[in-house]
């Protein structure tokens, strides 16, 4: 076998160049490789790793700084862990920037920003719109990971900001930014750093056009936590989650609202996104979960006759095939045709709606929009519908209900009062 000197692939023939890395001579054959027999990576001169028994081993303190954010407090469990590297990701224009510049501004001590995406300029610009200060920053407009972590060594910052990690290159690393090689050594030498020097580290990632982390799959392992900001760029709503966090929970999520002011923390979201109803016919208030946060949304239901031999099915922030599915237990179960029928389907707010809890809301919107009758204003929909036309139970419905109650819903149309669609209208 073959190895590469760099990247540590492995072929079965010589090769002038590594396919993975595009090293030029870096490979190399094992020595005392048996023609067919694999090579023995560990030598039998090794030394025993040394051991301990777990239940001896003591506890590391884990020490957090408040952002001043509150909702970025919130997701990442009480603020930022020193030494820890977090890898915040979303699209392009979500609002990455401006959350960081806010966090820059808000967290106590040095904050050093290296950007390689951006000008001393561009970012100075973004902080004056937001008016944020700029006394406790410095900048970098650096790509060579090697001159950044040599800079924070001596301005020892109480955070280090990377825009982006795809900029970034490593000297003496053939490999153009952005590729995996690049990516993954790059990330590495910030994870030494973060280590070593007890200092919180951020990174930006980009995403790519199918919404996944840019470069190897290896940088979400690598890093203590992910971050993602999602939303719909035609909405203000921004909602911060985490799906990684070795120091705390991924159950919590950020509700945001961007603003001139930048990202303005929503602490009442159900209040925020239910403020301008108004109940009619088609109008119907769900509640979903995010995390381990209830959330009141209202969904609303549009149906009218088509002019097409194929009616238009259009869904904005909720499943197009499940609504499809829906619409056929409504006629199936409920007698309500709908083939000749345009369906417009919205979940308010710029929210997206992907747990089965909500069918019985958009079920009963669809109902209420073919029969032109309203609900109660103060109605809560929640449940499951089953091919069968039953309403099924779903997860944490006592705490759904408590924020319901909290809002002032007090008709209840839950697993626990209905038991098939076709009763929704003769509660």
């Amino acid at each position: 076998m073959f190895f590469c000197s760099k990247c540590d692939s492995q072929y079965s023939k010589w090769q002038g160049r590594c396919p993975e890395c595009g090293g030029w001579g870096t490979l190399s054959e094992e020595a005392g490789t048996a023609p067919g027999k694999a090579p023995s990576l560990t030598s039998s001169k090794a030394k025993p790793a040394p051991v301990l028994k777990l239940s001896a081993a003591s506890q590391a303190e884990v020490k957090r700084t408040p952002t001043g954010l509150s909702e970025l407090d919130r997701v990442l469990s009480g603020g930022l862990v020193a030494g820890s590297v977090t890898l915040l990701a979303g699209e392009p224009g979500i609002g990455k920037s401006t959350l960081v510049a806010q966090l820059a501004h808000a967290l106590p001590g040095l904050t050093y920003y290296a950007s390689g995406e951006e000008s001393e300029g561009q970012v100075l610009l973004r902080f004056t719109r937001l008016g944020l200060s700029t006394d406790a920053i410095v900048f970098s407009n650096a790509v060579e990971i090697g001159s950044i972590l040599a800079a924070a060594k001596t301005q020892n910052p109480s955070l280090l900001i990377i825009d982006s990690i795809q900029t970034m290159m490593v000297d003496g690393l053939e490999a153009f930014p952005g590729t995996p090689n690049a990516v993954r050594a790059a990330t590495s030498e910030l994870i030494n750093y973060a280590k070593s020097n007890n200092v919180p580290v951020l990174i930006i990632g980009q995403v790519t056009k199918d919404g996944g982390i840019a470069g190897p799959k290896t940088l979400e392992h690598l890093v203590d936590t992910l971050l993602t900001l999602e939303g719909d760029p035609d909405s203000s709503y921004r909602i911060l989650r985490s799906s990684k966090n070795r120091f705390g929970s991924t159950d919590e999520v950020g509700v945001f609202e961007m603003t001139e002011a930048g990202m303005t923390a929503v602490e009442n979201p159900s209040a925020k996104f239910l403020a301008e109803r108004v109940a009619g016919p088609g109008s119907v208030v769900t509640c979903i979960m995010e995390g381990s946060r209830p959330f009141l949304l209202e969904v609303q239901a549009l149906v009218d006759k088509s002019l097409f031999p194929n009616p238009v099915r259009r869904t904005s922030g909720f499943d197009a095939s499940r609504l499809q599915m829906l619409l056929a237990i409504l006629g199936k179960r409920c007698n309500l045709r709908t083939g000749d029928l345009d369906v417009y389907v919205n979940v308010v707010g710029g929210m997206k709606v992907t747990e089965k809890a909500a069918d019985l809301a958009v079920a009963a919107a669809i109902i209420s929009a073919i029969k032109n009758v309203a609900l109660p204003a103060d109605a809560i929909v929640i449940g499951e519908l089953g091919l069968g036309g039953e309403i099924r139970s779903v997860p944490f419905l006592d705490r759904r209900l408590k924020e319901a109650d909290r809002l002032g819903c007090k008709t209840l149309l839950t697993p626990k009062t209905l038991k098939n669609v076709s009763d929704v209208f003769n509660k």
